[in-house]
């Protein structure tokens, strides 16, 4: 059986994230959205605020679950039983990034593998920090994250 992690902040989930959950569980047998809990990043979400999301958004994928962890990638995936991690990668400087991090953690673990997904054309500009830019100056962010967060995104800035 194939388990795969996509690991992410994903603060906010956006389209592209969607995207890459979409096609990455049709391609392994279980897919679990490993949802990074990290202390020193100011979130805009707090952890489960965006696991929620992630769940609500995922609930009609069977094969597709979401957990949080904090710590190396690597000792989640030994604690769930996965394999192989799932990216996603915009642009060739994603790639050099990603490449480290994948020989990295195939270094410490030589079980895993990374599966490097090409993000679809219409999402190859989108990433959590232009949304949050975006909704800042409360500029338009409807084609960047599904419409149910876009008040709940909105609502975060207010009371900032």
């Amino acid at each position: 059986m194939k388990k795969a992690i996509y690991p992410g902040s994903f603060d906010p989930l956006t389209f592209g994230h969607l995207d890459i959950i979409e096609r990455s569980s049709k391609i392994v047998d279980e897919l679990v959205i490993g949802v990074l809990n990290n202390s020193a990043k100011n979130s805009l979400f707090s952890l489960d605020e965006r696991v929620s999301m992630i769940k609500e958004m995922t609930k009609d994928l069977p094969n597709v679950t979401v957990g949080s962890f904090d710590g190396l990638l690597v000792d989640y995936m030994r604690e769930i039983g996965a394999t192989i991690i799932i990216r996603g990668l915009r642009a060739v400087t994603d790639f050099e990034y990603e490449l480290q991090i994948a020989q990295s953690n195939h270094v410490q673990d030589p079980s895993i593998e990374t599966i490097f997904l090409t993000t679809n054309l219409q999402y190859s500009y989108l990433s959590s920090t232009i949304v949050k830019e975006f909704a800042s100056y409360k500029g338009d962010i409807s084609k960047f994250v599904p419409a149910q967060f876009i008040d709940r995104i909105y609502e975060k800035y207010e009371k900032r």
